[in-house]
């Protein structure tokens, strides 16, 4: 295990040594930030100046090479906007999105696996039939238009919660419901999918022949097959959220992570657009290493390299 996580890690660091080249390179082909910070009655003189003080002056490899020896220290540079180190500038930005992207797909989770299996137990049930309107609900529209919905009538019309902003629990809830909607959608479909499928199975036949009681079937042996397509679609919806939360951030003017690159690009802020990748690769590694180990975990038949 051990070896395997090392073999991980290294492989990481090569995606992450690819990611930044790309990124390198792209940003700065959107703009020169001496156009965009300086007043136009700045004379080219002073631009070049202003290119040399920010360390864009030289040919772009070698540009590149001394990113790489400060990202080797742990430096990510200095945020041209802000004035701050741009690592700095990113963590700050991501709590929030990191947030509302864990309230989001806790709520997925909490809410829709019991919809799942109770639907999948029952089929054709008033479980089942709330279940898939539900989920045809949640995945009929983007979480943009779910925003706006739910701004008009929890928070215009019934006065339950605020219409925007962030730092309570009650501002959280209405992003949490728009961005998680659709992963919980998702998350229920795959699991009564799964579940009906597991639940028909021979071994299932076998363990009630046996006479165990339901519930010791249902979670000692159908639960335990379903839970690695489940982590998987976790994982990978974690991502997808994060990345999603941009719009959910625009509506309800949550200070996070995707808005930050948003407005950092428009910005030509090359070092928090190369920071927030940088999070964004290792923050992505570590969480499908994660979803390996707890793959070993939940399956003892799954061994990695020794």
């Amino acid at each position: 295990m051990p070896s395997y996580v090392l073999r991980r890690l290294g492989a990481g660091a090569i995606t992450l040594f690819v990611m930044t080249a790309i990124i390198f390179a792209l940003v700065r082909l959107v703009g020169d930030p001496a156009h965009l910070m300086l007043p136009p009655e700045a004379t080219e003189a002073d631009r070049a100046l202003f290119r040399e003080q920010l360390g864009l002056s030289g040919p772009l490899p070698l540009q590149y090479l001394d990113y790489l020896l400060a990202l080797a220290r742990g430096d990510l540079g200095q945020s041209f906007r802000f004035a701050a180190p741009a690592l700095e500038v990113v963590l700050q930005r991501l709590g929030p999105s990191l947030i509302l992207t864990g309230a989001a797909m806790a709520f997925a989770v909490v809410a829709e696996v019991p919809l799942g299996i109770l639907s999948a137990v029952r089929p054709g049930g008033i479980a089942d039939q709330a279940a898939r309107l539900f989920c045809a609900l949640g995945q009929a529209a983007p979480p943009f238009f779910f925003s706006l919905l739910f701004i008009r009538l929890f928070a215009v019309e019934w006065r339950l919660v605020p219409t925007s902003g962030y730092g309570t629990p009650a501002h959280l809830v209405l992003p949490t419901l728009a961005l998680g909607w659709y992963s919980a959608a998702g998350l229920m479909r795959l699991t009564r999918a799964n579940l009906t499928q597991v639940l028909a199975s021979e071994y299932i036949k076998m363990a009630r022949a046996k006479g165990l009681p339901e519930h010791v079937v249902l979670v000692k042996h159908a639960l335990r097959n379903v839970a690695l397509p489940l982590v998987t679609f976790a994982a990978s919806q974690f991502g997808i959220l994060l990345g999603g939360a941009v719009s959910v951030e625009a509506v309800f003017a949550v200070p996070g992570f995707g808005s930050l690159i948003v407005e950092a690009i428009s910005q030509l802020d090359y070092p928090v657009v190369q920071a927030a990748v940088v999070v964004s690769v290792v923050l992505f590694i570590l969480i499908n290493l994660g979803v390996d180990l707890i793959y070993a975990a939940l399956d003892p038949r799954i061994r990695y390299g020794r």
